[in-house]
């Protein structure tokens, strides 16, 4: 019988044996790639010395193609929790140098026992991808882990916030893991997604196409729209999900955690936005100008640039914002913009975040691609978000308000809570040149100086249809204010909104327009 000393070596040896995950030779590849190995990705990501392991000597049991001599240290992920700015998190770190991080049945077990212990406990889980997909070997059983997780993904959507970190490829079924959750994170350089790899298109179709070109960092935050942040390299992008973290709730039953709050630097609102309502600015500026200072992180910031999301605080409690971008086709509402804002706004829903909504939109961008497109059908999107939506709704109309798009961003009708105006806002069915053109096209017709004419039913127009004054008076706007108290009716707004309790009708759930 081994006597305590020989019991300790043995499990010292064992474990030094798994951390060294597929070798030296394995580890200094992956390191001349630009890659960390997934133990240095933990550290990188948690707090000094809080990660814990989990199911660290799970093995696999296949015995098929060679499997029964192969050693797989781990399984290829490692899997655990610990903190970030002390707060508890699960989280899951493919191995690439074990079997390139490929997917079996006893991988995946392993993930599943993490993202179910997550559910147990209602803490985020944080997931870093980087494999060469489905253990072949393993066939139907490794097809089965991926969708054990699928499922797990599902289930716990809205319940834990889930974020996907792709830090090297992610191929075939492997990218829907990632799709399911919440956010994902991509580096510039190394991060790759795609369902058939260049070798399969060329072998298809006959293109040449690089990995980078076809699901690189740029081209899913850019043109996709299915990754959510991008980074330089791995240590800023953990960076930037340990940021991410601080303004999320735990699970979907908790508050965000408060912190100091931080003035904003001095600025003059008459230069942020421009009076006259066809000059472009960059409500960023604005954003910045208005919320704690340096807090505001924006979310998938290179998609659909004409609408802007992120994450700020305002006296140190987390927020979602969601703004038009007029310097960016007007701020109009897009596909893909609609798209962004709704996903968005049901992510804060789900997690109790506020939504703070600067509007200054023209309306939903005319033409037949986006006719065809289904602009009617992603459009609605952003009504049955903001409709279903129960956390406390704050919208300032900046400027322009026209038509549906008016409607469809945290309108009163929708169920905004306070919506304030400010003095340039011109709530309206359309822009007054257009609404001359149409209303009065007869007048102007017989007109002995048609633009003379028009210049004076336009300026009628705005001072009788296109200004926040005839929606105040029908209650739908709850004040005008100056745009520089914007922030302390922003922080007053949500400070007695903060109990707000509203019940929805009783059912399974919507049907939102996909």
């Amino acid at each position: 019988m081994k006597d305590w000393q020989e019991l300790r070596h043995e499990l010292a040896e064992k474990r030094k044996k798994i951390e060294e995950g597929g070798g030296a030779k394995a580890r200094e590849k992956q390191v001349a790639q630009g890659k960390n190995t997934a133990r240095h990705r933990l550290e990188l990501l948690l707090d000094p010395g809080s990660f814990i392991e989990l199911n660290t000597f799970v093995k696999h049991r296949s015995t098929d193609l060679g499997m029964a001599e192969k050693e797989t240290p781990g399984e290829g992920v490692i899997t655990g929790y610990g903190t970030i700015g002390g707060r508890l998190v699960y989280v899951f770190a493919q191995d690439f140098t074990v079997a390139g991080g490929s997917l079996g049945e006893m991988h995946a077990r392993k993930i599943c026992s993490c993202m179910d212990l997550a559910a147990k406990t209602g803490a985020p889980l944080i997931g870093l991808n980087d494999s060469g997909g489905a253990r072949i070997q393993e066939g139907i059983d490794a097809l089965h882990g991926y969708g054990e997780i699928f499922r797990r993904n599902t289930l716990n959507s809205g319940v834990l916030p889930q974020i996907s970190v792709i830090l090297g490829p992610c191929a075939g079924g492997a990218v829907y893991s990632p799709a399911i959750t919440d956010f994902i994170f991509m580096t510039r350089d190394t991060s790759q997604m795609f369902i058939t790899g260049p070798q399969v298109i060329k072998a298809v179709t006959g293109e040449s196409i690089s990995p980078e070109a076809l699901g690189g960092g740029t081209a899913h935050n850019s043109i996709s729209g299915v990754a959510h942040f991008i980074a330089r390299d791995e240590e800023d992008c953990l960076n930037q999900v340990r940021r991410l973290v601080g303004y999320l709730p735990a699970n979907n039953l908790e508050k965000a955690p408060m912190t100091q709050a931080a003035p904003p630097q001095p600025a003059d609102f008459s230069r942020l936005v421009p009076a006259n309502p066809n000059q472009a600015y960059d409500i960023r500026d604005l954003i910045t100008a208005v919320v704690d200072g340096d807090s505001f992180l924006e979310v998938q910031a290179l998609f659909a640039p004409n609408a802007v999301v992120g994450f700020a605080r305002l006296q140190g409690r987390s927020v979602g914002l969601i703004a038009n971008q007029p310097n960016h086709l007007a701020g109009c509402l897009d596909i893909n913009a609609s798209d962004k804002i709704a996903r968005f706004l049901r992510f804060c829903d789900s997690f109790n975040l506020p939504v703070v909504t600067f509007v200054d939109v023209p309306g939903y961008l005319p033409g037949v691609q986006q006719e065809h497109s289904g602009i009617i059908r992603h459009g609605a999107k952003i009504l049955f978000a903001y409709s279903e939506a129960s956390v406390p709704m704050v919208t300032v109309i900046l400027r322009k308000a026209y038509g549906g798009a008016y409607v469809a961003l945290g309108s009163k009708s929708l169920g905004a809570d306070i919506v304030l105006a400010w003095p340039t806002a011109e709530v309206a069915v359309m822009g007054p040149e257009g609404a001359v053109n149409i209303i009065f096209r007869h007048d102007l017709a017989q007109a002995s100086d048609p633009d003379s004419r028009r210049q004076e039913l336009v300026q009628e127009y705005r001072d009788n249809f296109a200004n926040p004054y005839v929606a105040a008076g029908r209650g739908l706007v709850d004040e005008v204010i100056e745009p520089e108290d914007t922030r302390a009716h922003l922080i007053n707004a949500l400070t007695i909104l903060a109990g707000k309790k509203e019940k929805k009708p009783a059912k399974k759930h919507g049907n939102i327009p996909l």
